[in-house]
């Protein structure tokens, strides 16, 4: 079977959490969420050129992530594993989603991965079966190979696709990067939201409930969304440290990033209920 171009651009986006509730915990530990993931149109974007002998190498070093950590390196070591192929790759990535931002970034990378080297690798493994993967990489990767914007719940691995308006947002990115995991064990995060539904967030009843602990433990990300909240609902998404705010139109919003403050990092993006990876599919090289 022919490989597909080996050398091609591939989009990894980002995301948001519209709101995320804590519902309870399992006894393992994990926590069951309620949230909604709506995609961004600003992207990471990595280039695979397959190899022949096997070898699965990364290109350019990402600081502070040895490459046995990396996600794309270790979604492309298991995609070879579950496909049994003896082809390997070597992966460039160029990166513009903050690390430890709450945008999903890394999650991103690794779907990206997997679904890009099953079409170049020619594995034809299903969509169900690349989210199977994912999900050992991630609770949030299965959302991004699927593509749709999605209803979570349990870890953030059942997904109801969902339709919803695709507003233009105002991301701001604080100096800082938040560990989830601490805020995860934190004792004094909230465990027992009362579950919602989709009316209730459509109605405005949801929010994050990690920005309580997120707020008092970085103050930088506190002050970005009071900061934020003059000009529209400001929230965290997921554990942060970004926060953000929805705006009808792309004018409004750079008006308002126009205004942010001159030590303050931020960007404009547009809301997607339907991934670009999803079009770069499609796309025959």
């Amino acid at each position: 079977m022919p490989l597909a171009a080996c050398n091609s651009a591939w989009p990894a986006p980002g995301k948001l959490n519209l709101f995320l509730h804590i519902v309870g915990r399992r006894p393992d530990g994990y926590h069951e969420l309620q949230t909604i993931f709506q995609f961004l149109d600003r992207c990471d974007t990595l280039h695979f050129e397959v190899r022949q002998d096997g070898i699965v190498r990364r290109i350019d070093p990402l600081p502070g992530v040895p490459e046995d950590h990396d996600l794309t390196v270790r979604a492309a070591r298991l995609l070879q594993e579950a496909g049994g192929t003896r082809l390997g790759v070597d992966i460039r990535l160029e990166k513009r989603l903050p690390m430890g931002g709450g945008l999903g970034g890394g999650s991103s990378d690794a779907a990206t991965t997997l679904v890009a080297l099953n079409e170049l690798w020619g594995l034809n493994l299903s969509v169900d079966r690349l989210a199977e993967l994912g999900l050992r990489l991630g609770a949030d990767v299965p959302v991004f190979v699927r593509g749709r914007a999605a209803w979570a719940e349990g870890v953030g691995e059942r997904l109801v696709p969902v339709n919803l308006e695709e507003p233009w947002y105002v991301v701001i990115e604080p100096p800082v990067t938040v560990s989830t995991a601490a805020i995860f064990s934190a004792s004094e995060l909230t465990r027992n939201s009362r579950p919602v539904t989709i009316s209730d967030f459509l109605s405005g009843l949801c929010r994050n409930d990690c920005e309580a602990v997120v707020f008092a433990r970085y103050p930088e990300i506190a002050e970005a969304q009071r900061w934020l909240s003059a000009f529209g609902p400001a929230r965290l998404t997921g554990t942060g440290a970004c926060v953000f705010a929805p705006f009808a139109t792309e004018e409004q919003a750079r008006a308002v990033l126009e205004r942010l403050p001159a030590a303050w990092r931020g960007f404009v993006a547009k809301g997607l209920n339907h991934s670009p990876l999803l079009d770069r599919l499609s796309i025959k090289d």
